[in-house]
């Protein structure tokens, strides 16, 4: 679903500089851990995904600090607004969930696939 080859370009930049929490998360997401194959910085539409599992069209993404701005919870409602009507169901974590309970948040989203799958 690449739109064009700046955008892929930006998605490899992306997954090359990869923030610690996105990390710490594909550690789990990586290679079907959970029954489904994930990919981390995909390009959908207009927009680069944190982490995608195309064929249960679920997508989490990951909020550090920069997503509390109001312009930023602005974007961010108009793009899962967007991924919404392709289809796809977005699951919004902060990063410091991650560092409180990674588990917690792995558990949430094998929730989420197996709600996605039936």
């Amino acid at each position: 679903m690449v739109r064009d080859d700046e955008q892929r370009d930006f998605a490899r930049v992306l997954r090359t500089h990869a923030q610690p929490a996105e990390r710490r998360l594909w550690q789990y997401l990586r290679a079907a851990q959970l029954g489904v194959k994930f990919r981390r910085q995909a390009a959908i539409g207009p927009y680069v995904v944190d982490f995608v599992c195309f064929p249960r069209k679920l997508i989490v993404e990951l909020d550090g600090p920069q997503h509390f701005d109001p312009a930023a919870r602005d974007h961010d409602a108009r793009r899962t607004a967007w991924l919404t009507l392709q289809g796809f169901r977005v699951l919004r974590f902060r990063n410091h969930q991650l560092d409180e309970d990674i588990l917690g948040v792995v558990q949430n989203i094998a929730q989420a696939l197996a709600e996605c799958e039936a």
